[in-house]
């Protein structure tokens, strides 16, 4: 059989064998995140999917403290990640325990601490120090959780001298638990009250005592997908990504 004849066959037979290979898969990027960047986070996840094809799948724990769904706990027992995003103290502990990569942190927004009361409900008086700790000490339960329940019980409680005045009222809970009546008020980023509805948002806590948390982002050592977890951390750095961060409480750090 001469070549001419060949050919057709041969070529067809490529084509066939070429469709029949299985398609190349999208990278995916799995994040651990906590609370206070998830409003904005939310706003911009479908962009970056739609734009880039990667797919990212999201859980979600505490910045710190000692419960077993905290980021830190979510690594130790082997949950797959490859990228975090959280507040800056916890991730520094998370870098002490060698489970980042130096230099992949990049901060992204930073936001201070408000108070929540249920829709409707009388807005305290937050104008002051002292009338921000009458208004703690009136309230019969308060709801904070994280790296804000961490603050409040090591440092301000104690600065303010109500720390066992507040030891009983205290709910490691977060905005959601005052839509269902859980909690009287509320204190976390501005970021969390804003986003949930049922929720109405009273003001940030006076500036002398304020707490500012820079959330940021960064890899897990042993990624899978570090390429595409850097450009998901690129997007979210953005000028593009700043109305979405504005619109939620936050703002981009001074430093960056």
């Amino acid at each position: 059989m001469n070549k001419s004849l060949r050919s057709p066959h041969i070529l067809s037979f490529a084509i066939t064998m070429l469709l029949a290979l299985p398609a190349a898969s999208p990278a995916q990027v799995r994040v651990l995140m906590s609370g206070g960047f998830s409003a904005a986070y939310q706003e911009l996840l479908p962009e970056f999917q739609k734009t880039t094809g990667i797919v990212v799948t999201t859980a979600r724990g505490p910045s710190q403290g000692d419960g077993p769904d905290t980021i830190g706990a979510q690594l130790r027992r082997g949950v797959p990640a490859d990228m975090v995003i959280m507040s800056r103290n916890g991730l520094a502990e998370l870098f002490a325990e060698g489970r980042i990569v130096m230099g992949s942190d990049v901060d992204l927004a930073e936001v201070p601490l408000g108070i929540g009361v249920r829709a409707g409900a009388p807005r305290p008086d937050i104008s002051t120090v002292d009338a921000f700790k009458q208004t703690l000490l009136r309230a019969k339960s308060v709801g904070t959780q994280s790296s804000s329940t961490i603050y409040m019980t090591t440092k301000l409680f104690p600065q303010l001298g109500i720390a066992s005045a507040m030891a009983g009222k205290l709910s490691n809970s977060g905005p959601a638990s005052l839509a269902n009546g859980e909690v009287e008020i509320v204190i976390a980023p501005v970021s969390e009250i804003l986003a949930v509805p049922g929720v109405d948002f009273v003001g940030t806590i006076p500036a002398e005592i304020q707490l500012v948390q820079v959330f940021a982002a960064a890899l897990v050592k042993g990624s899978k997908e570090p390429e595409a977890s850097k450009r998901l951390i690129a997007f979210l750095a953005s000028e593009g990504a700043t109305t979405a961060i504005a619109k939620t409480g936050m703002k981009r750090p001074a430093h960056r």
